[in-house]
């Protein structure tokens, strides 16, 4: 049994998100230009994600938002292709099974939106993550896909939905 919850975002998350954000990127020497740490929708997370096919969703533990994550359409890309977007944790609910549990709900949140594939950007160094990744049947790809404006990400995994 697992001792956090994964539901979606609500408005009062948007703080705790942002600053989870921009605590975590950093120490993964995410924090300079071409990261989504300098993304509009950092601040407004909720707004950002109450776009059509777009979700988001935070986990947490005893009522302390510790992460999340989420998907929306691939800016720039097929109208099939959604990216996982923005799902970090801080090192709290690293280890637990949340990042599983979460990618899980995104991928079931993209399946219900009609996506195809699902899309991702991360960076060198990112091991857990890109573990995590290819446990949940990601496939490295040599080039990215779409428009995020993250070019300073420099790997891109894709996997069939």
């Amino acid at each position: 049994m697992t001792d956090f919850h994964i539901r979606p975002i609500e408005a009062r998350d948007n703080a705790a998100v942002a600053n989870i954000i921009r605590s975590v990127m950093p120490e993964f020497g995410a924090d300079g230009p071409g990261f989504a740490i300098h993304d509009a929708e950092v601040d407004t997370m909720y707004e950002a994600y109450a776009r059509p096919r777009s979700a988001y969703f935070v986990v947490e533990r005893d009522g302390v938002v510790l992460g999340g994550g989420g998907i929306a359409p691939l800016e720039g890309g097929d109208a099939h292709v959604c990216e996982l977007r923005k799902m970090y944790f801080l090192p709290a609910a690293r280890g637990i099974g949340a990042g599983s549990a979460m990618m899980q709900r995104c991928l079931d949140a993209a399946r219900a939106q009609g996506f195809r594939r699902c899309y991702l950007e991360t960076l060198t160094g990112m091991d857990a993550a890109q573990a995590l990744y290819r446990r949940h049947g990601f496939t490295t790809l040599a080039c990215p896909m779409g428009g995020t404006g993250h070019f300073s990400c420099d790997q891109y995994f894709i996997r069939e939905l």
